[in-house]
């Protein structure tokens, strides 16, 4: 079965917006572990706009209590500064089970390319030793249909997180072959070298389901502005209830 980790991101914008502890970050989490959820995954951002760094900290003690992975995800470029002290050095607080690298900068309003790895291998094989070295497992996001999955598997990388936006906004249209077939020919090839195959962005109970289907050897999906939107209507537990059937079933 595929894993679900779920993106706990939107419980500390809507908190952040307001101040103070309510919605409760870690107790959103718990409840999704407790409805089954096999992991956690937050996204700091230098900005803090939503995750912290003491959030972090207090949900690495809740995965390691419960026994799950922590995904944290994030820039390696980007630099420390203030209330941040950079995702390497992060890492090193935390250690988690997965570090996924997402090459966005401080004024993306959210991760929507994955790594152009002619240009930025050099940089990144380092990283990726480094975070291996902590224990790390690391995962890199990429584009479906892109190039350059050889260059991830040589750095070190032993998986990759298919950006799914694309098919996401395909499905929505109405006509998600062409991107669903670029997201299944990156996972072939991924698999072929190696590698690992994770997938998030914009996926949804509207299209988990025929993305989960073609793709029979995806590992784990992140989701999180889907599942915490739905979550406004049905309940948080209910809807992590669902995702789980999704990726349980072959309809």
């Amino acid at each position: 079965m595929t894993a679900l980790s779920v993106n706990v991101n939107k419980i500390a914008v809507i908190r952040n917006s307001r101040g103070g502890n309510e919605p409760d970050v870690v107790r959103a989490a718990r409840t999704c572990l407790q409805a089954g959820a096999h992991g956690i995954t937050v996204h700091p951002r230098p900005d803090q706009r939503h995750i912290r760094t003491d959030d972090v900290l207090a949900l690495a003690g809740l995965v390691a209590q419960q026994q799950v992975e922590l995904n944290l995800e994030g820039n390696p470029f980007a630099p420390a500064r203030a209330g941040y002290p950079g995702f390497l050095a992060l890492c090193e607080q935390v250690r988690p089970a997965q570090a996924t690298l997402v090459p966005d900068s401080d004024g993306q309003i959210t991760s929507d390319h994955g790594f152009d790895f002619a240009r930025d291998a050099a940089r990144l094989a380092p990283l990726v030793a480094a975070l291996k070295a902590m224990g790390c497992r690391v995962s890199l996001f990429v584009d479906a249909g892109g190039a350059g999955l050889d260059q991830a598997r040589a750095m070190g990388a032993e998986r990759i997180e298919i950006y799914t936006g694309p098919y996401a906004e395909a499905h929505a249209r109405g006509d998600a072959v062409a991107a669903l077939r670029d997201c299944v020919t990156t996972a072939e090839q991924a698999r072929s070298l190696g590698l690992g195959v994770n997938a998030g962005h914009d996926l949804s109970q509207a299209n988990l389901g025929e993305f989960r289907n073609a793709i029979p050897q995806l590992l784990e999906v992140s989701i999180g502005h889907a599942l915490v939107s739905e979550a406004l209507y049905a309940g948080l537990e209910q809807t992590v209830h669902n995702y789980l059937r999704i990726l349980d079933s072959r309809v």
